[in-house]
């Protein structure tokens, strides 16, 4: 009985009085409600709400959820950001990852995510990749872990202290150790690895190749920081010879199996190398907003055909971690550039609402290579959110509630269900109990920031 329903199929159909009927975590009938099966083992009656693909995110560091609003960092940018808080960070224990993986992800499961990539390239006193695995699997989310690595340390002309890099070799056996452990490339899958070294400033060109290559062998995505910032820019020109995505394409680092957080200072003639590379981008409007690092060239990306999907990134520099509220930040900002940049073949074209939703569903799904999510049909995951119309952000602008969700003031979903499983109910996270995970995270915050 949904008010509407937003499929995200190729026709972008937008059903009335509809509903869905899925088993086994799979779909298989969307339609009208009359069309449905009459009884099932659950029954979900969401007369009055608008139910929709559930949201992906393709970028995030969830540890930096500890961080949040730091002094020092509230007014810097990337580079003065990261050095301020590299020492910070260098203070983590095992059970600070925990902490704030359950944390973030329950953000964005109340925000309607259901699919969360984290990118952890940090990995002080004993902290392993596992750490948030676990955790994730205790919230629910579809989990797509990014095995990070800093290898280039001050000493060497990189950008963060040496105590926190790695050796090349032990990173490489780490994230071999994970992808044997953990990946699973299986339609439906929970839980999948990346290999994720952190960025051009912090990462040799070697281990840039050797990750690539064991990527590859593996059979699993890559992922990192591209042409976030001018200063970045600049690091790439004087230390390599290259901007930064020529830099990345001379390392292998080039394909559909590639995607790259930001992508903010990227010219025409690069946005069509990625097109024809199928190189996807993670926009993450809010970040960039946050540390001045510019606009990203969104409107380009989707006219050339470039996969987008969007990320909230780390909490320290959003300081949220709200998917819903990035799509509507996505459209906004497209706009503003829209002022501060030429439009595509001189006609303005503003990002609209549906267009937003549609990179926090199909867009990410793209971008993290799957084809399994991101729309609701039959033959898709079971993972859709649902909204309550009838709420005060939403009086008034319900002549199109599709529109509503994103120009309104972003909400908490009231359902969020993963591969048929309930995340959210009636409004509230029904996988872990959050007073006591709160408590501990702001313990965890205040011993690392004091």
């Amino acid at each position: 009985n949904a008010s509407v329903l937003m499929t995200m199929d190729h026709d972008r159909r937008e059903l009335h009085d509809a509903g869905l009927f899925a088993r086994d975590g799979w779909i298989e009938q969307v339609g009208s409600s009359s069309e449905l099966p009459p009884t099932a083992d659950e029954v979900l009656d969401l007369r009055d709400h608008i139910l929709l693909p559930g949201l992906i995110n393709t970028h995030h560091h969830l540890y930096q959820t500890l961080t949040r609003a730091v002094p020092a960092a509230q007014d810097a940018g990337l580079f003065a950001w990261l050095k301020t808080l590299y020492p910070i960070w260098a203070r983590m224990r095992p059970e600070d990852i925990r902490v704030s993986t359950i944390v973030g992800l329950a953000e964005l499961a109340l925000s309607g995510c259901t699919t969360s990539s984290d990118h952890l390239y940090i990995f002080p006193d004993g902290c392993r990749l596992d750490d948030a695995i676990e955790s994730a699997q205790r919230v629910g989310l579809r989990f797509h872990a990014s095995r990070g690595s800093m290898s280039l340390g001050e000493s060497q002309g990189g950008l963060p202290p040496d105590s926190v890099v790695e050796q090349p070799q032990a990173i490489l056996d780490d994230t071999q150790r994970l992808i044997e452990t953990y990946h699973d490339a299986r339609p439906g899958s929970m839980l999948r690895l990346v290999v994720a070294p952190c960025s051009p400033f912090s990462v040799t060109p070697d281990l840039m190749r050797e990750s690539a290559a064991l990527a590859r062998a593996g059979g699993v995505h890559l992922h990192t920081h591209l042409a976030e910032t001018m200063d970045e820019d600049a690091f790439c020109r004087e230390t390599f010879g290259h901007r930064p995505l020529a830099y990345a394409e001379e390392l292998g680092w080039s394909g559909p199996d590639v995607w790259f957080a930001h992508g903010v200072h990227i010219d025409a003639s690069e946005v069509a190398r990625m097109a024809r590379a199928g190189i996807g981008v993670a926009h993450c409007p809010a970040s960039n907003m946050r540390l001045a690092s510019g606009i990203a060239p969104v409107r380009r990306y989707r006219a050339a055909g470039v996969n987008v999907g969007l990320g909230v990134d780390g909490s320290a520099s959003n300081d949220s971690s709200h998917l819903l509220a990035e799509a509507r930040l996505a459209m906004l900002l497209s706009r503003v550039g829209m002022a501060v940049a030429p439009a595509i073949d001189d006609r303005p074209e503003m990002l609209t609402a549906r267009q937003a939703l549609e990179m926090a569903t199909l867009g990410g799904a793209a971008v993290l290579g799957r084809t399994d999510i991101g729309s609701l049909e039959a033959g898709r995951c079971a993972d859709f959110v649902a909204i309550d119309l009838n709420r005060l952000p939403y009086a008034g602008g319900l002549h199109d509630p599709v529109a509503a969700l994103i120009f309104c003031s972003p909400a908490t979903v009231d359902l969020n269900y993963v591969h048929g499983r309930p995340v959210v109910r009636d409004g509230r996270l029904v996988t872990v109990d959050l007073p006591p995970v709160i408590e501990a995270h702001n313990r965890a915050a205040r011993r690392l920031v004091d």
